[in-house]
C-alpha cells in the first residue's frame, strides 16, 4: 500500500506525520523503524499517528525512531497541534490526549503552546537532577554545552548501572547564558543520539533552573535547532503546574512511500 505522510519539525526535532483518524496503518515496530532511518527511509527522530479521540480534538500516538512506542514527546506535541491544526481538527485552541494523559493547546501565529503534565517530584543527587516531565530525564549543569561530549557522556548514562536497569534516561547538559536565559544539549533515548531539540528534556532544565537559581517564569531556553520558551508555576517545594513550552513548528514536505 502506499502511505501518504507528512514532515514536520519543531526546532530541527523532526517527526514523520500520519493521518491515521481511519486506523489504516499497520503499527509495526521494524516498518516504523525504517521510515524513520535517515539513510533508507523518510528519516526522522519519530513518527506520530492522528487518531480519533471521543471527547478530545484528536489522540496523539508517538513512536520513538526506533520503532517503540514512546512517552511524551514535547516538540513531538507541537508538531502534532500543528498538523492536526493544519488538517483544520480546530481552529485556534485544542485538547488532546497523548499516552501521559490530556494536554491543552493553542496555535498563535508561527508559535504553538503545549501545556506538559504536571511535575510532582524531582530528585536532586550529587551533580544532576531528574525528574519526569512526560519522559524520564536527567539533568547536568555544564561549562559549554558546545565542548560537552554529548553522545558519549549521555549514552553511559542512559545504559549505566543506575538508570539502565529501569529502562534508561534522556540525559540533558545545561549551561546558563544570562539570569532566565540557558542553552540545552540533549541525548535522547529512543534516538539513541543527540537530537537538535527535545521539548521534555527543555522543559526538565528550566524546572531545574528555577530550583538552583531561583529562576522566575518564563525561561528561554537555546537548542541547537532554535529558541523555545518554558512557563510554569511552581507549587513551593511541591512540584510545578500549569507548564507550557513554546514554540515554532512548521511542516517541511509532504509525500507517498509504499510500504
Amino acid at each position: 500500500m502506499n502511505l501518504s505522510f507528512f514532515k514536520y519539525q519543531g526546532t530541527g526535532n523532526d517527526f514523520v506525520m500520519v493521518d491515521d483518524r481511519q486506523e489504516s496503518f499497520p503499527i509495526d515496530k521494524a516498518l516504523i523503524a525504517h521510515l524513520c532511518h535517515r539513510r533508507f527511509g523518510i528519516g526522522a527522530d519519530g513518527l506520530i499517528l492522528i487518531r480519533k479521540a471521543e471527547g478530545y480534538d484528536f489522540r496523539m500516538v508517538y513512536f520513538n525512531s526506533d520503532g517503540g512506542e514512546g512517552s511524551m514527546c514535547g516538540n513531538g506535541g507541537r508538531c502534532a497541534v500543528r498538523f492536526a491544526h493544519d488538517l483544520g481538527l480546530f481552529a485556534e485552541e485544542a485538547t488532546f490526549i497523548a499516552v501521559d494523559g490530556p494536554h491543552q493547546a493553542a496555535v498563535r501565529g508561527d508559535i504553538i503552546h503545549l501545556n506538559m503534565s504536571p511535575v510532582t517530584e524531582v530528585t536532586q543527587a550529587v551533580g544532576y537532577d531528574f525528574m519526569n516531565t512526560g519522559s524520564p530525564h536527567y539533568v547536568a549543569y555544564v561549562d559549554s554545552v558546545a565542548n560537552t561530549e554529548v553522545v558519549t557522556l549521555g549514552k553511559a548514562i542512559r545504559y549505566g548501572e543506575e538508570f539502565g536497569p529501569l529502562g534508561g534516561t534522556n540525559v540533558n547538559f545545561i549551561e546558563l547564558k544570562a539570569p532566565n536565559h540557558l542553552a540545552i544539549r540533549t541525548y535522547e533515548r529512543g534516538v539513541e543520539d543527540e537530537t537538535y531539540s527535545c521539548g521534555t528534556g527543555v522543559t526538565a532544565g528550566a524546572l531545574s533552573a528555577h530550583l538552583h537559581h531561583g529562576w522566575a517564569s518564563p525561561i528561554a531556553v537555546d537548542t541547537l535547532g532554535g529558541k523555545l520558551e518554558v512557563a510554569f508555576e511552581a507549587n513551593g517545594g511541591e512540584g510545578f503546574q500549569n507548564i507550557c513550552l513554546s514554540g515554532p513548528a512548521q511542516r517541511v514536505f509532504e509525500g507517498q512511500v509504499e510500504i
